[in-house]
């Protein structure tokens, strides 16, 4: 089987993500996508992250109708933080039976190369790669090239699908829209929306 990784803090996940997983799940060659909740991401800090066991649930609230999408857990107990090329060790050898691939945004592709063994990933693994649309407050954070590294863009293992549909939204828009007693209802699915504001999450 044909599995789709997509790594992300998922904090929270929203209608953007699960777009992008569909498309990957239902227009491409994969078998499966499972959402992979990272405990903590290497270049991101800790602060502000929900507890994974939250995260994991949201995506899990999320999908549960989606049986080509699985959340997991599997990043939980490697050593933290946690690295993709841990994580892909880990999976292949538990499920020797699956062809795991990286899905990912294109702004992950132009940090690629600062990635931990980087072209040992881009060696075994297949990358499929999404256009990544920066919203107005990301792209105030963003100083560095935003092009991409040819020896990595032109690689035979990595493929870019320009017609997956991208949302101008993002996990700290909405976490922000949140704080400030915004509605944000129609960037996250109904049973997603329910649990974060029973929880009480994201409001201080």
């Amino acid at each position: 089987m044909k599995v789709g990784l997509f790594f992300g803090t998922f904090n929270p996940v929203h209608v953007g993500h699960l777009v992008i997983a569909n498309y990957m799940a239902t227009e491409t060659d994969l078998d499966q996508v499972w959402f992979i909740v990272s405990p903590q991401n290497p270049l991101k800090t800790k602060k502000a992250l929900l507890p994974e066991f939250h995260r994991l649930a949201l995506v899990r609230v999320a999908i549960e109708q989606s049986p080509k999408l699985r959340a997991s857990n599997i990043e939980f107990d490697l050593p933290t933080p946690s690295y993709t090329i841990t994580t892909l060790a880990y999976v292949q050898e538990k499920y020797p039976e699956h062809e795991f691939s990286l899905i990912l945004g294109e702004d992950n592709l132009r940090n690629f190369h600062k990635w931990k063994n980087h072209e040992q990933i881009v060696q075994n693994h297949n990358l499929y790669v999404y256009p990544r649309a920066y919203t107005d407050q990301e792209r105030k954070g963003v100083t560095e090239d935003l092009a991409v590294d040819k020896t990595i863009s032109e690689h035979e293992r990595v493929s870019f699908f320009r017609n997956v549909p991208i949302m101008k939204i993002s996990s700290s828009y909405i976490r922000s829209a949140i704080k400030e007693g915004r509605d944000v209802r129609f960037l996250l699915t109904e049973p997603v929306h329910k649990y974060v504001d029973e929880m009480h999450f994201y409001k201080k």
